[in-house]
């Protein structure tokens, strides 16, 4: 059983990190063809960090973020929560709308920005589970994206305490989507709940 992420090998990393690579190139795939534009992918980097240290990858606890979370409560228990700066978040609406974003730092979108947020929610829950599914051979059913613009600390304490008695760590992957001079940077973190891991790690073939 993998209970503490520290110990996967670079091997199990890599499988992780290619689901990751797999699911963005689907969203990326998606959202080309919302905006009828050619969107450029990054390659996902995948990274382990305790908690603690979570906050500090968005700047900081204080800092304000845009996130938008979802899970799958079975058969394989797993949570994506995407994570993107204010400045970023402005990017991907004037990405998705073709209007400038004059979101505030601690503000909040209008109602067409938060729409269109929402809706890549969607293609981001869907596409990127879609692609898990591959590997299980299986549906998975995502939540209804939930999106909040708050303080990175406050937002990743209620979400990954839930986590706290599963490991002490969180699998970072952190995914980019580009449009012309437009780069949107985010972190994804998966969050797989108790036995998911392992699940996952067998379905890759990859398991201990």
């Amino acid at each position: 059983m993998v209970e503490d992420l520290n110990k996967l090998s670079s091997i199990q990393l890599d499988a992780l990190c290619e689901t990751a690579n797999i699911g963005a190139g689907h969203t990326a795939t998606a959202l080309a063809t919302l905006l009828n534009t050619k969107i450029e992918m990054s390659v996902p980097r995948a990274r382990i960090l305790p908690f603690t240290e979570v906050s500090a990858l968005m700047g900081g606890a204080e800092t304000h973020v845009v996130a938008i979370y979802f899970h799958v409560s079975e058969p394989v228990p797993v949570s994506i929560l995407f994570v993107m700066t204010i400045a970023k978040a402005r990017q991907l609406v004037e990405m998705l709308l073709g209007n400038p974003c004059e979101m505030p730092v601690s503000g909040s979108f209008t109602d067409l920005e938060f729409s269109a947020m929402m809706e890549f929610g969607n293609i981001l829950s869907s596409t990127y589970l879609n692609a898990l599914a591959t590997f299980f051979k299986i549906r998975l059913q995502p939540s209804v994206p939930a999106l909040a613009v708050d303080m990175a600390g406050a937002i990743l304490n209620a979400i990954l305490a839930q986590y706290g008695d599963v490991a002490d760590q969180v699998l970072v992957l952190e995914a980019g989507f580009k449009k012309e001079d437009m780069d949107v940077v985010g972190n994804l973190f998966l969050l797989p709940g108790p036995g998911s891991l392992e699940m996952i790690l067998s379905s890759l073939g990859v398991n201990i």
